[in-house]
C-alpha cells in the first residue's frame, strides 16, 4: 500500500518539473532581451564627442551640433551640413549620425544645426528664400573659422536635395572651400517637380487620364505662380490644396524659380555628386548631365552611382518597407545606407586632406 506522502511526492514532482522548465524559459528570455537591448545600444553609439553650439553672425542664432572625432585635440578639418527640404533638426533625428562618424574617421568634425523654428530655433524656414539658406550657410563658416580647434583651411559642404540650390551658391561665395558633397541635388526646381509628378504618377499606375489632370493642375499651378498669387487665390483656383498650406505656399512662391545652373557654372571648388538608383524626386540624369557640363575643370567633378538606392541614400529595400525601415533604424542604423555609401564619402575627405 502507497502511503499519502508517497502520492503526494509523486504528484508534485512533475509540478517541480514544469516550474523549473518555466523559470528556464523565462531565464533564457531574460538573456535574450538583454541581449536585444545591449545589441541595439551598441548599434546607436557613435565614435564621436557631440557639443551643443549657438552659431552666431547671420540673420538669427542657430541652435547647432559639433560632433567631433572621439580622439585628439585637433585641428581637424570640417564638414558643414545644408538640409534638404523640410522641418530638419541638426541631426536630422539622428539621421546623420553614421554619417558624422565616418567623417570623424578621416580625421573631420561636422557641423550641423536646427533649421529655424524647428526644435525651438528662433524664426521659421518656410519663410527663408535660397539665398538665405546660403547666407545662413556662410555665416556658420565664418563661425566655425574661429574655432581654434578647427583647421580654416580644411571645410567643406556636404547637402543633400533641396540644398542642390544652395551648396553652389556658397562654393561661389567661398572659392577658398576644399570640397562639397551633394547628395542626390537637383539643377532646376520645375523640372524637378515635373519629374517627381509623373515618377510617384507612375508608382501609382495611374491611369493617362489621371496623368493628364495632375500635369493640368500643376501648369494651373504655376501660372498661379507667376501671377504672384495669394494662397487664397491659389484655392480659389485649384480647389482641394491636399495640405498646402499658406506657409508653404509662400516658400514654393520664393523660391520656384530656383536654378543652379548659373552658380554650378561659377564654382571652382571640387565637388563628389552622389546619386540614387531608385530615385523618383530627382531626375538623376539631368542632374549628371548638369554637373558634367558646368564642373569642366579636370578633377573637380566626381560621381559615385548607388543603384540599389533610393533619394535619400537609404536601401530601396528599406525604405519601401516601414516596418522594416523602422527596425533597421533602431536596431543597426548604419545599415539604413546603400553599400559603400559611408565608406566613400569617408575615403573622399582622405583623399582631400
Amino acid at each position: 500500500m502507497v502511503s499519502p506522502s508517497a502520492s503526494a511526492g509523486r504528484a508534485a514532482a512533475p509540478r517541480r518539473r514544469w516550474v523549473r522548465r518555466g523559470l528556464g524559459a523565462l531565464l533564457a528570455l531574460v538573456v535574450l532581451a538583454v541581449s536585444v537591448c545591449g545589441w541595439v545600444i551598441h548599434q546607436n553609439s557613435y565614435d564621436l564627442r557631440e557639443e551643443q553650439v549657438t552659431i552666431t553672425g547671420g540673420r538669427q542664432p542657430l541652435k547647432g551640433v559639433l560632433a567631433w572625432p572621439k580622439s585628439g585635440r585637433g585641428s581637424y578639418g570640417l564638414v558643414v551640413f545644408v538640409h534638404g527640404d523640410g522641418p530638419i533638426d541638426a541631426t536630422d533625428k539622428t539621421f546623420y549620425r553614421p554619417i558624422w562618424e565616418g567623417f570623424a574617421k578621416a580625421g573631420y568634425a561636422s557641423l550641423s544645426w536646427n533649421k529655424p523654428g524647428v526644435g525651438g530655433a528662433p524664426g521659421n524656414w518656410l519663410e527663408q528664400t535660397m539665398e538665405d539658406r546660403a547666407a545662413e550657410t556662410v555665416a556658420a563658416v565664418a563661425w566655425a573659422k574661429r574655432r581654434p580647434a578647427i583647421d580654416p583651411r580644411r571645410i567643406g559642404l556636404w547637402g543633400a536635395s533641396q540644398a542642390g540650390w544652395v551648396l553652389p551658391k556658397v562654393a561661389v561665395r567661398l572659392p577658398e572651400l576644399r570640397f562639397a558633397i551633394a547628395v542626390s541635388p537637383a539643377v532646376n526646381w520645375m523640372q524637378q517637380g515635373r519629374y517627381n509628378l509623373l515618377a510617384e504618377l507612375k508608382e501609382q499606375n495611374a491611369s493617362p487620364a489621371k496623368v493628364r489632370a495632375e500635369l493640368a493642375r500643376r501648369d494651373k499651378t504655376l501660372e498661379l505662380l507667376r501671377q504672384d498669387a495669394s494662397f487664397e487665390q491659389y484655392k480659389a483656383a485649384i480647389g482641394d490644396p491636399r495640405g498646402l498650406t499658406p506657409d508653404r505656399w509662400g516658400f514654393i512662391t520664393k523660391n520656384y524659380t530656383s536654378d543652379a545652373s548659373r552658380d554650378l557654372a561659377a564654382m571652382r571648388v571640387p565637388v563628389l555628386l552622389v546619386l540614387a538608383g531608385h530615385d523618383r524626386n530627382v531626375d538623376v540624369a539631368d542632374t549628371e548631365a548638369g554637373y558634367r557640363r558646368a564642373l569642366r575643370t579636370p578633377g573637380q567633378l566626381q560621381i559615385r552611382h548607388y543603384p540599389g538606392a533610393a533619394h535619400a541614400l537609404v536601401r530601396k529595400g528599406i525604405e519601401d518597407s516601414k516596418p522594416k525601415m523602422l527596425v533597421v533604424a533602431v536596431a543597426a542604423p548604419r545599415s539604413l545606407f546603400a553599400e559603400g555609401f559611408l565608406d566613400d564619402q569617408r575615403r573622399y575627405l582622405q583623399q582631400v586632406r
